[in-house]
This record gives structure tokens, C-alpha cells and sequence, in this order.
């Protein structure tokens, strides 16, 4: 194909479609490959030039790879099409936006392309307000994409979480501990287990207020958090009531860590909204046994021991040996 069979785009300076968007731009004609890198710079996208299928894959399966692609039907290696198949193929990845770029007009063959998994088309040789506007429907499908996932995420976050603590909710901590002792079993590891209860709570809601109560709860929160490994897992468990599930620890260092805890929370006073308020936790401290172990059995125990330290005069760390049970 030589120059005089392209249509050349007049470029629309100063028109930014899309500031800084990566867009893929896989065509093995030098000339049209000039043409779409001058067009996409001037409307202020960031294109990312290939010549064949192989090095575009490479690129799209990057984690910063453009979230949208002008694709060549015919390409060396890998072309078009079959790019378009493997990307609809995965499901674990966000999602690109395609153009195909095709000499061939043929309504048939426009259909494979769409029922490959394209997106859209541009037919050679091509106007710049053609290319213009699929770029913008493009730029509009991948913002709109990324805000959705964005929307879904924090829909996920906020389902998983307690909402006055930012801790795990109760049934999330439940499943990191269940999927903790199955980890444990494969590996033959132990799972420390600790159940916090703030020591008389009720009295601080009713001489204080609510709105200091979830004050309290929030710094209690915030103190048993920042003392624990990040690979620990800590979450809301009840009203006043916090479980933490602290993978690798056995009974004694599970015990250690308790303490620690039990004295950062009761260390210094905490600042509520007119009023100074101390608070201590007792603390329930169990571990697994290696083998088969139910998550039930460890927050019975857990439980259980947390009972014996507000009965033996709160402020204290308790610890039961968990009851063997059906597998996590």
C-alpha cells in the first residue's frame, strides 16, 4: 500500500480527548503506525507503539498495560483477532477497550472481528473524526469501567468491615480464621487465638454518652491493630468483643502477645469528645493443636477463657486449651 492510498488525518491540535491515557497501538504499516502516533499525541493520549501480535501480548498482559488498543487485523506472530479472543478469555484482569484496524470492509468479516471480542472497527483508509470519535467512545467506556470496579471495590471493602472500627466484621474475621487453620493443617502450624472484651462498658455508655462509647471502641480498635503483624488478622467480633487470629503463634507466644496488648490498651487514657475516659480489657487466649481443627472449637475455648479472666477481676489474660473438633 503506498501513501497515496491513505486518507491522512487532519490532526486536531489543542483537542485533548483523554489526558495521559495509554493506548496500545499494534500495526505493522510504518505508515499508518506515524499517522496514529501523530493523531493520538496531539489529542494528548500516551500511545505505545508495537509492529507485531507477540510484542503486543507482552504488553497487554503487563500490569500497567493500556486499557485501550488500536489493533491491526493482519499483524506478524499473533494477529488481530486472536489478540481480541485472548483478551475476552481472561477474567482476572481489567478490561481493554479494542479497535480493529481493518483494510477489508466485507460485512462478514466485520462480524467475525465483533464476535472475536473487538469492541469496535476503523476500516483503512480512515478520516481523523472517524478515528476521533471511536477514540472518544473508547476513553468513555474505560473511565466508565474503572469507576464501576472502583465502585465495586469499595462495595466489597465496606461489606467486609465494621463500619465504626474499620476492623473485620464478624463473619469476615470468621473466615480468615477458617481459612487460617486450613493453611495451618496443610503446613502444620499453630493459629493463636485471643477474644478482648472491654471491661465494663456498659458503664461507660451510660455515664459518658454513646458518642464516647464509640470512641472508646474506636481507639481500643486502633491500639489492638497497630501492635499486631500485618499478616495478622483482627476484627469486631461482638458489641465490645474483638478477635484476633494470629497465624503461626503458639499458646505461650499467643499469651505473651495478649499481655502486651491487654497493657498497650490500659497504658494511657483515651480522648472522647468532652471526656477522658480509662478503659482495660480482659482477654480469652486459646491456640489449635496440630491436625484437624474446627474454628468452633477455638472460639468456644477462646470464649470460654475470656469468661474465666472477668470472673478472676477483669484487666486480665486467661488461657484454655481448645477441645479437638471436625475439620475447619
Amino acid at each position: 500500500m503506498g501513501a497515496e492510498d491513505v486518507c491522512p488525518p487532519r490532526r486536531a491540535r489543542g483537542e485533548r480527548l483523554a489526558p495521559n491515557m495509554k493506548v496500545l497501538v499494534a500495526e505493522d504499516s510504518l505508515l499508518y503506525q506515524r499517522l496514529l502516533l501523530g493523531c493520538l499525541g496531539d489529542w494528548g493520549f500516551e500511545p505505545l507503539p508495537v509492529k507485531d501480535g507477540a510484542h503486543a501480548w507482552d504488553v497487554l498482559q503487563r500490569p500497567d498495560s493500556p486499557k485501550l488498543a488500536l489493533l491491526g487485523w493482519v499483524l506478524p506472530g499473533i494477529d488481530g483477532l486472536e489478540l481480541c479472543r485472548r483478551l475476552r478469555k481472561r477474567t482476572d484482569c481489567p478490561y481493554v477497550y479494542t479497535i480493529l484496524l481493518t483494510a477489508n470492509g466485507r460485512k462478514d468479516e466485520l462480524i467475525e472481528g465483533l464476535d472475536a471480542g473487538a469492541d469496535d472497527y476503523l476500516i483503512k483508509p480512515f478520516d481523523n473524526q472517524e478515528l476521533r470519535v471511536r477514540l472518544q467512545t473508547g476513553s468513555r467506556v474505560v473511565r466508565l469501567q474503572e469507576e464501576l470496579m472502583s465502585a465495586h471495590a469499595a462495595l466489597r471493602d465496606l461489606a467486609a468491615h465494621d463500619p465504626l472500627t474499620n476492623l473485620l466484621n464478624r463473619r469476615e474475621i470468621f473466615e480468615f480464621l477458617r481459612r487460617e487453620l486450613h493453611r495451618a493443617r496443610r503446613q502444620r502450624e499453630p493459629v493463636g487465638l485471643i477474644m478482648a472484651d472491654v471491661d465494663f462498658f456498659k458503664k461507660v455508655n451510660d455515664t459518658f454518652g454513646h458518642l464516647a462509647g464509640d470512641h472508646v471502641l474506636m481507639e481500643v480498635a486502633h491500639r489492638l491493630r497497630s501492635q499486631l503483624r500485618t499478616y495478622d488478622g483482627i476484627g469486631r467480633y461482638g458489641g465490645e468483643e474483638f478477635l484476633m487470629v494470629m497465624p503461626g503463634c503458639e499458646a505461650s507466644v499467643a499469651r505473651q502477645r495478649a499481655e502486651h496488648l491487654r497493657q498497650c490498651v490500659a497504658a494511657s487514657a483515651i480522648c472522647a469528645p468532652g471526656h477522658t475516659v480509662r478503659v482495660t480489657v480482659s482477654m480469652g487466649v486459646t491456640c489449635s493443636t496440630p491436625g484437624e481443627m474446627a474454628p468452633e472449637a477455638l472460639l468456644e475455648a477462646a470464649d470460654s477463657a475470656l469468661y474465666k479472666a472477668k470472673q478472676n477481676g477483669r484487666n486480665r489474660v486467661e488461657e484454655r486449651l481448645a477441645a479437638r473438633g471436625a475439620p475447619a
